[in-house]
């Protein structure tokens, strides 16, 4: 099969298309063949491996030393179930599914074997593979942050970030949960938060939120902190009593399969929708991934697998 090897931590350079031996389907797994996948900002910093020294050593430890173990990256997929192992029975040949793994990796490749139990669940029939693939990461990231929130309807919620893949997919969930939401990103993606349900976008090039009358019952960090660590310093002060301010970057998330499934629920019902910046082949990785680090993209970037 044709997949993406990375050949050592660095720049998206390191990122290499190499032909590697189809997995086979072990006990309780399925194979997929891989339609469509993303490029996480995950990724990046699994590939980059740009954190701080006390982190990187952690992460080279978990990861691997010089290289990831895993060589073959990426999170999400969209594509159809081509065979399954030993004991699988939940899902049979030929089902279109979409699905995330942050610890297995391996979706950056024709074919994936995974669990069968794993976040694995039936793609949206009213959905293309590319726009399936846009919804796992941020949906499911953005789902388990306003859920630890317990956002509820009446709330005044304000996202920072409200342009990326968390951030388009918690404006979206925050308004489905009934709240007023607030969207900050930057002039070029205000009309875009708009159209997503935001009550009020904030251009952050023109105006800090803080100086704001406005209070919210939640502000959530949905870039992460190394970029937002600086524009969200006095955030607390903007806070409604008994508010609170959540980053993605707080603890590991509780990422649940019932998840995925209402996630595909609200897509087909159009209660959610995709957001896709560009779409590149498997060949284009490399430009896929240096776009990702400019820090620019607007929800995401979905990677064609033929």
């Amino acid at each position: 099969m044709k997949a993406v090897v990375c050949t050592r931590y660095g720049p998206p350079e390191v990122l290499r298309v190499e032909k590697l031996a189809a997995p086979v389907p072990r006990k309780n797994q399925v194979r997929v063949r891989i339609l469509a996948t993303a490029v996480a900002s995950s990724d990046c910093y699994v590939r980059g491996l740009d954190l701080s020294l006390a982190y990187q050593l952690m992460a080279r430890l978990a990861l691997g030393w010089n290289a990831p173990r895993q060589p073959v990256l990426g999170m999400v997929l969209s594509g159809e179930v081509d065979s399954v192992g030993p004991n699988a029975r939940s899902l049979g040949v030929g089902e279109r599914v979409f699905g995330f793994d942050r610890h297995r990796f391996g979706t950056y490749a024709q074919y994936v074997c995974w669990p069968e139990d794993g976040l694995l669940a039936t793609r949206p029939a009213n959905l293309t593979d590319e726009e399936a693939a846009a919804i796992p990461y941020g949906g499911l990231l953005a789902l388990h942050f306003l859920r630890k929130a317990d956002v509820r309807a009446g709330q005044r919620v304000l996202i920072y970030g409200a342009s990326g893949a968390v951030g388009t997919s918690a404006v979206q969930l925050a308004r489905h949960f009934g709240a007023e939401v607030t969207g900050v990103c930057s002039t070029a993606n205000v009309d875009l938060v708009a159209t997503l349900g935001a009550t009020t976008v904030v251009d952050y090039t023109r105006e800090d939120f803080t100086d704001r009358a406005e209070r919210y019952d939640l502000i959530f960090d949905a870039v992460g902190k190394r970029k937002s660590a600086a524009a969200l310093r006095r955030c607390r002060q903007v806070l409604a009593p008994g508010g609170a301010c959540v980053s993605v970057d707080d603890g590991r998330p509780n990422l649940r399969r019932e998840d995925l499934v209402l996630l595909g629920e609200l897509a087909t019902k159009g209660e959610i929708r995709p957001v896709i910046d560009r779409t590149h082949a498997l060949d284009d990785i490399v430009d896929a991934h240096r776009y990702v680090d400019s820090g620019h993209k607007r929800g995401n970037v979905v990677i064609t697998v033929t």
